[in-house]
């Protein structure tokens, strides 16, 4: 009798270990921070150890769109920690044809190192939103890049010198107090204005130039 009451009260003490063993600790998120806001639009960037979140968000909580951004490869050099990472961001509201749009820009940062050769791409991320309906209405990407390279000018690489060149990719957004958009590069000019009953942006007008040509050495 001894016996099975000592049994029984070994099996209850081993049945209230295990039940009061602590539960894992939940995986912290990390938190997302604040970079750019106007009315009850935000712009969040939630840092990763191998992916970031930039998202803007519709009142707190409905989320206008979201983009991933792998950052497993950074951090490899001082120039390339940041690569890819969203910044500068704003948010402008604005009224076209008495429909209220959000223009949301940012910047991107890209370094590239090979040998000899450094490229430094920065880009200029231009959309425009109508909250109202969660839908973008326009987007433009331009593109500045910036090579920095080292030219040798011998084969046994004694002597060298740096060549610098900058390149433009795609066309530069203007946002004009009426509410229409410029596009423009060195040789084309397009103006778009708000269409409310497509809630798109139609060419009005557009121009395209042909550059000077260079005097012709005597």
């Amino acid at each position: 009798m001894k016996k099975t009451i000592l049994l029984l009260f070994l099996s209850l003490s081993v049945t209230i270990a295990f039940g009061q063993k602590k539960k894992p600790a939940a995986k912290k998120t990390a938190a997302a921070n604040v970079i750019a806001k106007a009315d009850n639009l935000t712009a969040e960037l939630t840092p990763g150890k191998e992916q970031y979140q930039f998202e803007v968000l519709l009142n707190k909580k409905d989320s206008l769109f979201t983009k991933k951004i792998n950052v497993s490869g950074n951090g490899k050099s001082a120039a390339t920690k940041n690569n890819n990472i969203p910044f500068d961001c704003k948010i402008t509201p604005f009224t076209a044809k008495g429909t209220p749009l959000y223009a949301i820009t940012w910047s991107e940062n890209n370094v590239n190192e090979i040998t000899d050769k450094t490229e430094d791409r920065t880009q200029i991320h231009s959309e425009i939103w109508n909250a109202a309906t969660k839908t973008q209405v326009l987007a433009n990407v331009q593109t500045a890049i910036r090579i920095k390279e080292i030219l040798w000018l011998d084969k046994l690489k004694n002597a060298s010198q740096t060549s610098e060149k900058m390149r433009n990719e795609g066309l530069v957004f203007t946002l004009t107090k009426e509410g229409d958009v410029l596009l423009k590069s060195k040789t084309q000019e397009n103006k778009l204005t708000y269409n409310p009953a497509t809630n798109s942006y139609d060419n009005l007008k557009a121009t395209v130039t042909t550059p000077a040509s260079k005097p012709k050495k005597k």
